[in-house]
């Protein structure tokens, strides 16, 4: 259970974090961003900018070329404590012959010992995605929209305390987007979770932020004021 302290200690924290590829050409420089519990970010900007690649930094999957990033305690290259960090890539990661029940075990596994409670927690997130009749479907049965809801679901179920989600709503029609969006976000406010959200559609990301960040000229910025967007000191 989460204390009052806990919910005052940010689950993510950037200084002076150059991301990209080579050590020689960064894509984003980032001196200061923090991320508290029950927080929504959007990160938006134009395609190839970087947005994806801060994702795959904050998960692990690339390392930062300069400064300091810590995950829900950890420094990296530590690793944050198993199950504490839910990822949904942009090509989802789903294991295609298997079934949508499997998928989203596997996302209980990483955070669940219990295997009752795994198995409780994933029909709870497949009912909550709207995909029950589709439990024992094969992934590559799916069409794309319902494979990311199988994706959403799978991290759901691990019932993590920070969510990385890359264009997650893409290929929804707009009802199931909705019905997707406010699962994610009673789940983050009513967990203190946190959930930083690639999302190129700048009306939708300020609808859903706390925090909207534009990255812009290898800069990490708020957007403008006058927005829902709360300012971030950069």
């Amino acid at each position: 259970m989460q204390t009052d302290a806990d919910l005052n200690e940010p689950l993510l924290i950037l200084r002076d974090v150059a991301i990209g590829y080579h050590p020689s050409d960064s894509l984003v420089n980032i001196p200061n961003l923090e991320v508290f519990p029950g927080e929504i970010v959007a990160i938006a900007g134009p395609s190839g900018i970087g947005k994806s690649t801060l994702l795959r930094t904050i998960a692990g999957l690339v390392s930062p070329i300069t400064g300091r990033l810590e995950v829900c305690g950890a420094i990296m290259p530590e690793k944050p404590p198993r199950g504490h960090l839910g990822y949904i890539p942009q090509k989802l990661g789903l294991v295609r012959h298997a079934s949508v029940k499997h998928n989203v075990e596997l996302g209980a596994r990483a955070g669940i010992k219990s295997r009752k409670l795994r198995q409780q927690r994933s029909i709870e997130a497949i009912d909550i995605m709207g995909l029950s009749e589709k439990s024992a479907e094969p992934i590559r049965r799916l069409s794309g929209g319902q494979q990311r809801r199988v994706a959403t679901a799978r991290t759901l179920a691990q019932r993590p305390k920070l969510i990385l989600a890359d264009e997650f709503l893409s290929e929804l029609d707009e009802e199931t987007l909705t019905s997707v969006l406010e699962a994610v976000t009673d789940y983050v406010r009513e967990s203190k979770a946190a959930l930083i959200v690639v999302e190129h559609d700048i009306s939708r990301a300020k609808m859903m932020a706390d925090k909207l960040l534009v990255i812009d000229d290898g800069r990490i910025n708020p957007f403008v004021k006058g927005t829902k967007a709360m300012e971030v000191n950069m």
